[in-house]
């Protein structure tokens, strides 16, 4: 097997790279922007690039070139049940329905009318998000009927920047002032709030659609789930404060065999195994009577973020105490030629 990997600083690839040396597998790198990507191809079995939700360039053409790649023969990491779904809610809200995943309660309007005729009838407060970002960026909570209304009229008006700038300037304020981010962060998120990201001058307004999710009172934290192949391993983020939030809030909790919630693992597996997916980051919280529910899933994380997991769990609910590393496990599958 020869490996092709598309390198970007501070993604997957640092650690495909370093375990590809390390155990001798033959690899070489490669940059999926060039035209001639497919030729450069042709000597090998297997693609590997993490793409990024927020790089405009990866966007545009990382879903296109991998699934090309798929009907080809070769083996590509993310394959498509595992990231067509990838930063889009909205994808996502359909996806756990038809496979009858426990999926928070989730409501898309593509019309006025319908979304404005729907408030009515609903109770409040619910969360409004677009349907890309992550970290918790580009999501707010609806108190009552008035503030949907604005929202609606705006989704089907001027449309939402794909970056919040004010958003983000508060992020990096509160990161700052305890201590996860630093002053230089924070001086560019004050840059941030007279330019915009070239990924959201680039892609434009969101608009013609609205997405709601109802809000699960009582939850101050989030439980994390990533399943890879036939293992797991968890995180809990707790939610910031003063606010609802959890995810991108810095404030982890790493779970152990006696501190994990099994239901939620079981979850993650049946699910991931319906999905026939590589690798799948589920992000649950309780619904009032105690159960698990999916908030969303993504195929992406960050790596250093769980290089203090004490552990993990194979398919059997089996914990295996000690260090790993993830991103190993996506090789040895793709190597191993295992069906998820």
């Amino acid at each position: 097997m020869k490996i092709a990997i598309h390198h970007r600083e501070g993604s997957f690839s640092e650690r495909w790279i370093a375990y590809c040396k390390k155990q001798d597998i033959s690899h070489k790198i490669v940059n999926c922007y060039d035209t001639d990507i497919i030729e450069q191809l042709k000597d090998c079995n297997v693609l590997m690039w993490h793409f990024h939700h927020n790089n405009y360039k990866d966007s545009l053409l990382a879903k296109s070139l991998m699934f090309s790649l798929e009907h080809l023969g070769l083996k590509i990491f993310p394959d498509f049940n595992t990231s067509w779904h990838f930063d889009n809610k909205v994808s996502q809200k359909y996806l756990m329905e038809a496979i009858n995943a426990p999926l928070v309660p989730t409501y898309v309007f593509y019309d006025k009318l319908s979304a404005k005729n729907w408030i009515k009838t609903t109770s409040f407060p619910k969360v409004f998000k677009l349907k890309g970002g992550a970290g918790a960026a580009n999501v707010s909570l609806v108190r009552d009927s008035s503030e949907a209304n604005k929202i609606i009229n705006k989704a089907f008006g001027k449309g939402f920047s794909q970056f919040n700038r004010w958003g983000f300037f508060k992020e990096q304020f509160r990161k700052m002032i305890n201590r996860q981010g630093d002053v230089t962060s924070f001086f560019k998120a004050i840059i941030r709030l007279f330019i915009s990201t070239e990924f959201a001058k680039m892609s434009g307004k969101e608009k013609g659609y609205v997405y709601f999710q109802d809000f699960i009172q009582n939850n101050n934290f989030d439980i994390r789930v990533i399943v890879i192949g036939d293992k797991a391993f968890s995180l809990k983020r707790m939610v910031r404060e003063n606010d609802f939030r959890a995810s991108g809030s810095g404030n982890i909790i790493y779970l152990n065999d006696k501190s994990m919630d099994k239901e939620m693992l079981k979850i993650s597996f049946e699910t991931s195994l319906k999905l026939k997916a590589q690798c799948i980051a589920f992000d649950f919280i309780y619904d009032s009577d105690g159960s698990p529910l999916i908030v969303e899933i993504s195929y992406g994380f960050s790596s250093r973020a769980y290089d203090s997991c004490p552990g993990y769990w194979t398919q059997k609910l089996e914990w295996h105490e000690g260090a790993f590393v993830p991103q190993e496990w996506m090789i040895e599958y793709l190597n191993e030629e295992k069906s998820y």
